[in-house]
């Protein structure tokens, strides 16, 4: 644990006793020390340079009020994909690793399934008959217009031709889910292979497949996301949810990387309460998503909800002994040294780097306070 001490210099005090001695028999005489002021600390010049002290004046400093709380990087859900494959089948082609990057249409998998083949023929087969139901169709349409044929044979024939038509726009659409032409399948050109594309641009960050593997309709093939836009989900208390604003500034800091601190704003708000938890959700929009933040990274954050400017010094500036507080003030300086009065003061909010001094009529602005190098951390 460390213990801090005060840099002070050995005070002289300087105390002659003289006596004097006369032939004759007189009483001897006692010169009294003058008493020396112990709130005076005395430093040497070069003390004060290879201690690398330093000199300041009290300043007006941002102080905040704020909310400590907890989160996440995340990305909108539109930035998220979860690739699955309309029919299941047989992995034939994989050849994408997790971290891979990919852009919006490109292949990822290639599937294989003797049902495709069974779809390409059935549409094949409806698009020869369509032809034949149409033309019976008009036919029939035709001779119940001109009265020779019955009303019965022209509402079967239209009754055909609209069940197939149907069945074949049907069978069309699903051929486009596949990924498979249906402009092909005409010309004759039956696969029994369907390709999977990507559906958004981004990174690879799951890969549940191999070649060989079957997989069905509802297994997930890939997962990728689009980190270009990251944002911050916090969750703030019941109790402390009607003093977050939107705009409010946001800092915050990653475990792995504690020292570094980057900004965001509040952006939304949740409008319901976790009940669980008693929790709100706030969405906060990063001051530079370009940051190597990874999704998913857990973060500690302090929405600054009120600011106010109060007189302070650097916090190495107050010395602390016994519940008391104090610090140096600049009472006389020449080529051989500092002199400084020990003064206390009354001390309120605190940051990282400033401390309130609240009596500032004790220590005026005009005085020249040490603000470096007032106390040394011994191990």
């Amino acid at each position: 644990m460390k213990k801090y001490i005060l840099i002070t210099i050995n005070l002289i005090i300087s105390s002659v006793i003289l006596v004097s001695c006369n032939s004759s028999s007189t009483s001897d005489k006692e010169i009294i020390p003058e008493e020396t002021d112990s709130n005076i600390i005395e430093i040497s010049a070069a003390q004060f340079l290879n201690s690398e002290m330093e000199l300041g004046t009290l300043s007006e400093q941002n102080f905040s009020e704020s909310i400590k709380t907890n989160g996440f990087i995340d990305i909108p859900p539109a930035n998220k994909a979860s690739v699955s494959a309309i029919m299941g089948g047989f992995i034939k082609k994989s050849n994408l690793l997790v971290g891979d990057k990919v852009k919006k249409g490109q292949l990822l998998v290639v599937i294989e399934n003797s049902d495709f083949i069974e779809i390409q023929q059935q549409y094949l087969e409806l698009d020869a008959q369509l032809n034949f139901l149409e033309n019976e169709y008009n036919r029939q349409k035709t001779l119940f217009e001109e009265q020779i044929s019955s009303k019965k044979n022209y509402l079967k024939a239209e009754s055909d031709f609209n069940s197939a038509k149907a069945v074949y726009n049907a069978l069309e659409q699903k051929l486009l889910l596949l990924n498979i032409n249906p402009s092909n399948v005409k010309s004759g050109n039956i696969s029994s292979t369907i390709p999977v594309y990507a559906p958004i641009s981004g990174s690879i960050t799951k890969v549940s497949t191999s070649v060989g593997k079957f997989m069905s309709a509802s297994d997930v093939l890939m997962e990728i996301i689009d980190d270009e836009h990251k944002h911050l989900e916090l969750v703030v208390f019941e109790k402390d949810v009607f003093n977050v604003e939107e705009g409010q500034v946001i800092y915050f800091q990653t475990p792995e990387n504690s020292l570094q601190k980057y900004k965001a704003e509040v952006h939304l708000i949740g409008k319901s309460i976790d009940e669980q938890n008693r929790t709100v959700k706030v969405h906060g929009h990063l001051e530079n998503e370009h940051e190597p933040f990874i999704v998913g990274m857990f973060v500690e954050a302090e929405i600054i909800t009120n600011s106010i400017q109060k007189n302070a010094l650097p916090i190495n500036a107050v010395l602390e002994e016994e519940s008391n507080f104090f610090v140096l003030v600049l009472k006389e300086k020449n080529e051989d040294s500092y002199k400084f009065d020990k003064k206390e003061v009354s001390i309120g909010l605190k940051t990282e780097a400033w401390i309130e001094i609240l009596d500032t009529e004790k220590v005026l602005f005009d005085n020249q306070i040490l603000t470096k190098g007032a106390f040394i951390p011994l191990e």
